[in-house]
């Protein structure tokens, strides 16, 4: 109860639309409304979905501000971020919360009033590092500048593992002095994903466009199989630039479920006996907990973070090894009994990765944040800037069942979502 005691009275969060942070981002405000936390969140990258609609309807006390304002790692962002900015800033004189959670970093840099709060999902650099190789191209040498501005002007910094934070740390430099650097893990309801009787059946689920998902090379083994190997995601990219390159062929040896909804996900991952997940680059995984909460025994990639997550509770293949793949897939498919085995593994360390673990976590830090509220230097001269600039053109909040709009959402470059 200590942890209530000190929670804020509410929370400004942001969330883009087009990728599992606003997944992340509903989960924990259910978890923190259970609190007696509301939430307020700000929604960038385009409309939401249907399914997102519902999902946010069903949260008590939520409060949707929707805008479709370009992400930080789109193609040509920095005008959109820039009018973001001056969105959230009004959305914070308009809402007065307690604390600001930013997932996202460019926004970090904005003078908030309130206490400020940047969570690392994903980083471009860390992205083009681990699946291209080598150090992203000049063209994102912007990005780099902003994300490190943002991340020097935040009260603490959240990953949701060391490894995510390790890589963030070693791509933008260390934080400054009085910065917090902490991991909270993400989590997943266990009441939206149990096992069902399984089907002799693999199963992937995320960006199918996403060269950090690695689904080519699933589509490799996938006739060396007795059993089909199902995807389930956008085979379509958002634009050009970093990760965006299309699937080959599309990968005729895959069975291709196209885009579900949340509750489709669920039933696939019940059905589901493997969950196949060979990434190059991984910062949490959370379509990997939810398929470990489903039953599903795990076949990885051998990253760091994957490691950290999951230690002895799944199989371990190098990203660029498809043999490696097809003997561990296989090894599982010959035997009922290992399978089931890690399967249990799996789903008895998911229960651990719990929505009231994570709002624990946040509600400490919150209430640390609290307790010695902005320093001047996060109170950074950006509320000035923008203040002057919106004078000249405001952008009006306009509310329809609780939503606030914004312009439209143009294409996007490097999945870091």
């Amino acid at each position: 109860m200590a942890d209530a005691a000190r929670a804020p009275g509410s929370v400004l969060m942001t969330a883009d639309t087009v990728g599992g942070v606003f997944s992340y981002a509903i989960e924990l405000a259910r978890a923190l409304a259970a609190r007696g936390v509301r939430t307020s969140l700000a929604t960038l990258g385009g409309p939401l979905s249907a399914p997102q609609r519902e999902a946010a309807g069903r949260v008590p006390g939520l409060a949707v501000f929707e805008s479709s304002f370009r992400l930080e790692w789109m193609e040509d962002p920095w005008d959109d971020v820039a009018r973001a900015g001056d969105w959230l800033l009004e959305l914070e004189e308009r809402v007065r919360p307690a604390l600001i959670h930013l997932n996202g970093y460019a926004h970090g840099a904005l003078g908030f009033r309130a206490p400020k709060l940047v969570v690392a999902h994903s980083c471009v650099l860390s992205w083009w590092a681990a699946v291209l190789g080598g150090e992203a191209p000049p063209r994102y040498d912007r990005y780099r500048r902003e994300v490190a501005r943002g991340l020097a002007a935040a009260s603490a910094v959240v990953a949701p593992t060391r490894a995510m934070l390790d890589a963030l740390l070693r791509h933008h430099g260390p934080l400054p002095g009085g910065a917090r650097a902490e991991v909270i893990p993400n989590a997943a309801d266990p009441a939206r994903f149990a096992p069902r009787p399984k089907e002799e059946l693999v199963l992937a689920v995320g960006r199918l466009w996403d060269q950090a998902k690695n689904i080519e090379a699933l589509g490799e083994v996938a006739p060396h199989l007795p059993w089909p190997i199902q995807v389930a995601g956008s085979d379509v990219r958002p634009g050009g630039g970093a990760g965006a390159t299309p699937l080959p062929s599309p990968l005729p040896s895959l069975g291709h479920l196209g885009v579900l909804s949340p509750s489709a996900v669920a039933a696939a991952l019940g059905r589901a006996s493997i969950y196949a997940h060979p990434a190059r680059y991984e910062p949490f995984g959370l379509s990997v907990l939810e398929a470990a909460l489903s039953g599903c025994a795990l076949v990885l990639g051998d990253i760091p973070s994957l490691r950290e997550v999951w230690e002895d509770a799944a199989l371990y293949v190098d990203p660029g090894d498809t043999e490696a793949l097809r003997r561990a897939l296989r090894a599982l498919i010959d035997a009922p009994g290992a399978r089931r085995e890690m399967a249990t593994r799996a789903r008895a360390r998911a229960l651990g990765f719990s929505p009231r673990r994570m709002a624990r976590g946040y509600l400490r830090l919150y209430g640390e944040l609290l307790g010695r509220g902005p320093s001047e230097e996060e109170r950074s001269p950006w509320r000035r800037e923008h203040a002057a600039r919106g004078a000249a053109e405001r952008l009006e909040l306009r509310e329809t069942s609780g939503m606030a709009a914004a312009p439209p959402v143009k294409k996007a470059s490097a999945p870091c979502a």
